[in-house]
């Protein structure tokens, strides 16, 4: 069973960390614990591979996953057989709070450091606060930091590593009136979205959204910082007239600020959209490393349907 530290160690350097912090063997590393994360882990476990998933939220689905329209499922709220309760049932390990901060592609495998990312208490424990994972097998599923991840495994060539695009989207929700629509509403996409479209939360809360707002962010140096998902109120002044094309009685102050979500993309803002990217073998030439680069709408609906490619590129070499 996996053992849990608790400690960052911000007071070693990362070349001392390697020097200090004690190594564990695992078969099957997944980063990441979104719903394609999860996926991938249910279906290696089922497979009768020993899964860890690692984490660098406090629990699962806190990114991505839980940061768009709802339409497929509601956000966190998951239930008794949900993908995680599936993954740990067929013996999947989840160490949360835990960011791989680099790694090292051999020919046996690959070497991750991972320290805690909850705040630090003990500076001069090196084994108390990063570990190196010694794994058969790395499925790259860190969503935002896919790319910045790649990158970050020494022995990987960054001629396989996409440009990364991040366009965050804002929802307003409905306040003061009553629910005016029973069901969803898509006008027609915009480009890098959907539009800002309606949809209802189980409640029966409407939001309005998502919008597109380019972020020029530099993917490799937010790595171990977080993304910014505040709301500007002021972004309402944009929405009201896109609603009100198909929904004209909407009073002015009737939105309030809700949430948002960032997606990663592999095209820009003037370029056609971009497929996922899921690199094997075949791809790159190492068979340990499978990345997910790209996975954003639909990257709930196909959850189940990656997790099966992956675990095919990896049963086939691919």
């Amino acid at each position: 069973m996996w053992r849990t530290w608790r400690c960052l160690g911000r007071g070693l350097h990362t070349c001392d960390k390697w020097a200090h912090a004690p190594k564990e063997k695992v078969d099957c590393v997944v980063v990441g614990a979104g719903v394609v994360g999860l996926a991938i882990a249910r279906a290696m476990a089922m497979r009768g591979r020993e899964v860890l998933v690692v984490e660098s939220g406090p629990t699962f689905g806190t990114g991505t996953s839980s940061r768009n329209s709802e339409v497929i499922h509601a956000g966190i709220y998951y239930p008794a057989n949900s993908l995680k309760a599936d993954a740990e049932l067929h013996g999947a390990t989840f160490a949360f709070n835990s960011s791989v901060l680099e790694g090292n592609v051999s020919s046996e495998g690959i070497e991750m450091l991972v320290c805690s990312s909850e705040p630090s208490t003990v500076h001069d424990q090196a084994d108390e606060n990063s570990i190196i994972l010694c794994a058969k097998t790395v499925i790259n599923s860190a969503g935002l930091h896919a790319t910045s991840l790649a990158r970050r495994l020494r022995g990987f060539p960054a001629t396989f590593v996409p440009k990364s695009y991040f366009a965050r989207g804002c929802y307003f929700s409905l306040v003061g009136l009553k629910p005016p629509f029973s069901h969803l509403v898509y006008p027609i996409p915009e480009k890098g979205g959907l539009g800002v479209h309606v949809t209802l939360d189980l409640s029966g809360q409407i939001r309005f959204g998502p919008d597109v707002e380019w972020l020029d962010l530099d993917s490799d140096a937010i790595y171990e910082h977080e993304f910014d998902f505040s709301v500007d109120s002021k972004r309402a002044e944009k929405f009201y007239p896109e609603i009100r094309k198909y929904y004209p009685a909407l009073p002015d102050g009737s939105l309030k600020a809700d949430y948002s979500g960032i997606r990663p993309k592999l095209a820009g803002p003037l370029d056609p959209p971009a497929d996922f990217v899921i690199q094997g073998q075949r791809d790159h030439g190492i068979s340990s490393l499978v990345n997910l680069f790209g996975i954003e709408s639909p990257g709930l609906t196909a959850s189940l349907a990656i997790a099966d490619r992956v675990c095919t590129m990896l049963c086939e070499g691919k």
